[in-house]
């Protein structure tokens, strides 16, 4: 960790506003994240993917100093993560946010704008994330959904240089979803950075031009959304048949069926020699989901061979 007296951050283009150097968490005899190389950029959004247990959420405990590493280094806009003047630069919504439930939303707004220099007004928080008609109503009377729909709307209160939201969307409908996503763009639009974490692989395609793939603590690939496919070279390739081919691991249900490949051309080939009676072919790129399970299946399988 950073330690020693350090200036206030400032705004760079090009600057690097979340690093990890080599990092590691252990919780007593285990590894939640293991030798962790990373750096965000100003004005990226970068998509955390992984399973749970991958390490996400230890990673972005981390990076905004609610964790410390076991080794390692991580800095937060040039400065360390737990020192207030670098956490002013920081918004955040956690996977669990613990809010207040006597006070009212428009309270918890104000409060969480006062600790910061720049803050957005309420007004302008409650209508960017649709929470107007509910500025009056206590934290403990909302539904879950609009409870999450708060949380994320604090992360921006404060009109922060980087956000990191851990599952955000998680409880919301696919309406408030879409809204959200378009108050990311938003910020981004403005220079903001974002740091995603997210179940919903839609939600990543969607949203991060940087997809960050972690499995077991470590990580196992760091591109583009399309470097990601590319990184498998696999096809998903659907037909209708009556019955499963034989000699072919086609899934599916009713007598829609799909199948992941590396070579599209040979299999098809192969379906029209053996005569395999088909219709309504396509073959498509595999989407983010299935190239992320391919990925993480094929390092978890070499990780046991090398053992």
């Amino acid at each position: 960790m950073l330690g020693g007296q350090q200036e206030a951050p400032t705004r760079t283009a090009g600057a690097v506003h979340a690093r990890a150097e080599r990092v590691t968490k252990r919780f007593g005899s285990g590894v939640a994240v293991d030798g962790v190389d990373l750096e965000v950029r100003a004005g990226e959004i970068v998509g955390l993917l992984g399973p749970n247990g991958a390490g996400k959420s230890t990673l972005v405990g981390l990076l905004t100093g609610s964790r410390r590493p076991t080794s390692g280094r991580v800095e937060l806009c040039g400065g360390d993560p737990r020192d207030p003047r670098f956490r002013r630069t920081l918004g955040v919504t956690p996977q669990e946010t613990g809010l207040p439930a006597s006070l009212r939303v428009g309270e918890v707004i104000d409060f969480v704008r006062s600790h910061f220099p720049d803050p957005l007004s309420r007004s302008e928080v409650l209508d960017r994330f649709g929470l107007g008609d509910l500025a009056r109503r206590q934290t403990g009377g909302l539904s879950g959904g609009q409870k999450r729909r708060l949380a994320v709307a604090l992360a921006f209160a404060g009109r922060p240089e980087i956000v990191f939201l851990d599952e955000p969307t998680t409880g919301l409908d696919v309406e408030a979803r879409r809204d959200l996503w378009e108050a990311v763009r938003e910020f981004h639009a403005g220079g903001g950075t974002v740091v995603l974490t997210s179940h919903y692989l839609e939600e990543i395609e969607a949203l991060a031009e940087r997809v960050v793939v972690l499995g077991e603590g470590r990580v196992l690939a760091d591109a583009s959304l399309e470097a990601v496919r590319g990184l498998v070279k696999v096809s998903r390739i659907s037909i209708s048949s009556p019955v499963p081919p034989s000699g072919f691991d086609f899934e599916g249900n009713g007598d829609r069926l799909h199948l992941l490949t590396a070579d599209a051309d040979r299999v098809v080939r192969e379906l029209v020699t053996r005569n395999v009676p088909f219709r309504d072919l396509e073959v498509r790129p595999a989407s983010l989901e299935e190239a992320f399970l391919t990925l993480t299946n094929k390092k978890a399988v070499a990780g046991k061979d090398q053992r």
